[in-house]
């Protein structure tokens, strides 16, 4: 399903002046989410927005948010769009103000459709010229053709003569693997690929990237790629497989540094700037574990999110209050966003992992 399908002209407002609260700002894409004729009734599907919103922010960083629902109160599933080009707060991860805005509406029925939705708008936004563009546009129909001309790029035997092709797997493998993850950051596991995959084309780097979101892992990393690599970049919010890297230089980090110090990643994978794993032996379903650089809060952290990704369903069908409360909870508790939150995770660890296991999110085996 394209993006165009689902975005019409009367959806999408350009050079909106800062609306006074983010609550204002959904209302006014709600209002454009409804002209389109895509909700069956618009006060449930805002208390749907807002009440995902309280879970976590879809302030994506750089400048780019994408505040959506599934509910029984979208009678077709939409899209609705808005500029604002001096940006506003919109509590986005970076601390940074949004100002390219797609709301999303999904029927409940829809399966995982604003998942798809979501990772497919990520992965087009994360190009900073065609981002621009969309910021830029003077009208609905420049708008509407830049995504369209996104979504349908020319062919290669059109694009030949006029760029040289991005450097690709060798006889003797990629140059760098890496894999990105993030439990409940939907759009961040794909805008992390996203962000490796065009820094490395500028740099002549051949790359394969594993993502492994909510819906599971994908363009799985072969062991023929492992061997061959020079080394691995884990750009990571969760737990993810790594026994397969043993003996092999990994670079782990935050999934946000996917994001935004891809060439800094780069540059050190390529140098082989990174140590050498050295697995457990029995970590192949475990994790990005313990790296000795990270804190207690964070490995906590990671083993908490592992687990919440297997709640995803609940959060993101609707789910029950006491489901939204302890996402809420954990989500205070372990939100890494600044570095007075940062702080208090190190400072209270111990309280956190008493409450986690009462909760059932951390497995008994890390009291031990």
């Amino acid at each position: 399903m394209k993006i165009t399908d689902l975005l019409k002209p009367v959806s999408i407002q350009l050079n909106v002046a800062p609306p006074k609260s983010k609550t204002e700002a959904i209302e006014i894409l709600a209002d454009l989410m409804e002209k389109s004729g895509n909700l069956n009734n618009k006060e449930e599907y805002l208390k749907a927005v807002i009440a995902r919103e309280e879970s976590g922010s879809t302030g994506l960083g750089d400048g780019i948010a994408t505040p959506h629902a599934k509910s029984a109160a979208v009678k077709e599933a939409g899209l609705a769009a808005m500029v604002i080009p001096d940006g506003m707060d919109f509590e986005a991860l970076d601390g940074n103000p949004s100002r390219l805005f797609f709301m999303i509406a999904a029927p409940d029925t829809a399966s995982d459709l604003h998942v798809e939705l979501l990772s497919k708008l990520a992965m087009m936004v994360m190009d900073p010229d065609f981002k621009e563009s969309l910021i830029a546009a003077k009208s609905v129909d420049e708008f509407l053709k830049l995504i369209n001309d996104k979504e349908n790029p020319p062919t290669e035997e059109e694009t030949k003569a006029e760029t040289a092709p991005a450097k690709e797997e060798t006889s003797t493998g990629y140059d760098v693997l890496a894999v990105t993850a993030c439990p409940t950051g939907i759009a961040h596991t794909y805008m992390a690929a996203e962000s490796l995959e065009q820094h490395a084309k500028r740099k002549n780097i051949s790359i394969k990237v594993e993502t492994n979101g909510a819906g599971g892992r994908k363009n799985v990393l072969t062991d023929e790629d492992i061997a061959n690599a020079k080394c691995i970049i884990v750009a990571a919010d969760k737990n993810v497989p790594m026994a397969r890297f043993n003996g092999k230089h990994v670079i782990i980090t935050k999934v946000a540094n996917g994001i935004n110090k891809a060439d800094e990643l780069l540059d050190k994978a390529m140098v082989q700037d990174a140590p050498i794993y050295k697995g457990s032996g029995d970590d192949d379903s475990a994790s990005t574990a313990s790296s000795e650089n990270e804190s207690i809060g964070r490995q906590l952290y990671k083993h908490l999110m592992n687990d919440v990704s297997h709640m995803l369903p609940f959060v993101i069908g609707g789910g029950k209050k006491k489901t939204y409360a302890t996402l809420k909870e954990a989500e205070d508790i372990v939100c890494e966003r600044n570095q007075n939150r940062t702080k208090r995770l190190q400072s209270s660890a111990a309280d956190f992992l008493c409450w986690s296991v009462s909760e059932k999110l951390l497995p008994m085996s890390l009291t031990r």
